[in-house]
């Protein structure tokens, strides 16, 4: 893979008051929508599966890794927005995305193993959330079905025609043209993100208020309701969930990109980060305690499908979910897609072409056939994988897995450790190294977990026929 130079950052000719110091119209990113961006990426379908994963691990253990994950990404995030631009923070060359950091920075073989694990894990992502997208979606229908009968019909649904419907939704929102023009569908998704958590947590709290205690254990679900096999291959697997939940890592440079100067774009990340972490945090604590609380050991996989009643603020809610989504897709989608276009148009330079197309009563639409034609296909082919392995928890949980120690750990501190030249063997290197390991040993055992857990449900289903 290769990856074009920045250019260093030299005094611009342009109008300053238009244009920044590398001729880019001027970033107009905030605190708060750089804030928006991450909320909107990390509170994603993820917070769903919190109850479940803490039930896999018990009281004591499942709010103790969440911490643990907060801590980290908290962390490893605010070594990554060191890597934004290098040398001076104000006026150093820029890193325009992770792996051009990954490449400008650590070089050789680095920013191929980075590029490959960054975007196979957002074109990962885009599957997954296509999959909660159709399950949310689903859980309405049923919910109406459930209360029109009484709960008499079993009211089984397909989920093909919800991932197809999603999958045309994104068609049209993926021709917004890059992540800086989309800063209006990240503060949408991220007041959705606010929404849904807040009624899953509500009901949650009402549904241990009616049962009159909490309920679970101290070690989660118990060996004789599942075999020993089910219980190490859950366990593994609900922390490859938790990872899932706080990964944003591998777009954080892309969205630092959007961030106006000044202040410094490492201030004003560090800023967001803090209060992103921090708020996403306190929702994932409040509403994983709450849902194990309130299912204990028999949590579902998704929080709101266990809860049916009112039927009106589940629907409102799981609608949420999918406006949320809708956004949360291309937050992560919209990498992939630049990534792309920028190899594909230096070498066909004639290809990123525009048609000027007349709309009455608005703005002329300008038409990019490539653009068009390649972000469709991409939107197809996650469509069509969601379909053939539509399971939620197990998709989320390999990818967090999968995700969490390159691009969250292992990148961000070997980056800084050569940056900041930090000496070998120094107390603060030996630290870094070892949190890094402990995160590699963490990521391999959610992997294991993930992909058992794949291969146990791929044995009960047939493609297409859920």
């Amino acid at each position: 893979m290769e990856v074009e130079h920045s250019i260093e950052a030299v005094p611009s000719h342009k109008d300053s008051k238009l244009y920044d110091d590398d001729d880019r119209l001027k970033r107009t990113g905030t605190v708060w929508t750089t804030s928006s961006h991450i909320i909107t990426a990390v509170v994603g379908s993820g917070v769903l599966s919190l109850a479940w994963a803490i039930a896999q691990l018990g009281w004591v253990i499942g709010p103790s890794v969440m911490i643990f994950f907060s801590l980290i990404t908290w962390y490893t995030s605010s070594l990554l927005a060191e890597c934004y631009r290098i040398g001076d923070p104000h006026y150093g060359k820029r890193n325009y995305t992770f792996m051009e950091a990954v490449h400008t920075i650590l070089g050789g073989f680095n920013d191929t193993l980075c590029g490959i694990v960054q975007y196979t894990n957002l074109y990962g992502t885009a599957i997954g959330y296509t999959i909660a997208g159709a399950i949310s979606m689903m859980a309405i229908k049923r919910s109406d079905c459930l209360h029109s009968s009484g709960g008499k019909d079993s009211c089984h649904i397909s989920s093909n025609p919800y991932m197809i419907a999603f999958g045309v939704i994104q068609i049209f929102f993926s021709q917004i043209p890059d992540f800086d023009k989309m800063w209006w569908l990240s503060i949408v998704a991220a007041i959705m993100s606010f929404t849904y958590s807040f009624i899953g947590l509500g009901l949650a709290i009402a549904k241990v208020a009616e049962n009159g205690s909490f309920k679970g254990s101290l070690t989660g679900v118990s060996i004789g309701t599942v075999t020993k096999a089910q219980k190490v291959w859950g366990t593994f697997q609900a922390l490859g969930n938790i990872a899932f939940a706080y990964s944003y890592s591998q777009i954080l440079i892309e969205i630092q990109d959007t961030i106006k100067n000044p202040p410094s774009e490492v201030k004003t990340m560090k800023q967001a980060t803090k209060i992103s972490i921090g708020v996403t945090t306190a929702f994932y604590m409040l509403c994983g305690c709450m849902g194990y609380a309130a299912f204990g050991d028999t949590a579902p996989g998704n929080l709101l499908t266990g809860i049916f009643n009112p039927y009106w603020l589940i629907d409102i809610a799981n609608a949420a979910i999918v406006i949320h989504l809708v956004g949360a897709y291309q937050v992560y989608a919209q990498p992939f897609f630049a990534f792309v276009e920028k190899i594909v148009i230096k070498r066909w330079p004639k290809i990123n072409k525009e048609y000027r197309i007349p709309i009455p009563g608005f703005h002329p639409y300008n038409l990019n056939l490539f653009r068009l034609i390649w972000r469709t296909i991409f939107v197809i082919t996650t469509t069509v994988i969601a379909m053939l392995i539509p399971f939620f928890n197990d998709v989320l949980g390999l990818l967090g897995a999968v995700g969490f120690w390159p691009l969250t750990v292992y990148f961000p501190v070997e980056m800084y450790i050569k940056q900041k030249k930090i000496p070998k063997w120094s107390y603060k290197w030996i630290s870094m190294q070892i949190l890094s390991v402990v995160c590699l040993v963490v990521s391999v055992v959610a992997v294991v977990g993930s992909v058992a857990s794949i291969q146990l449900d791929l044995k009960k289903y047939k493609p297409f026929t859920m």
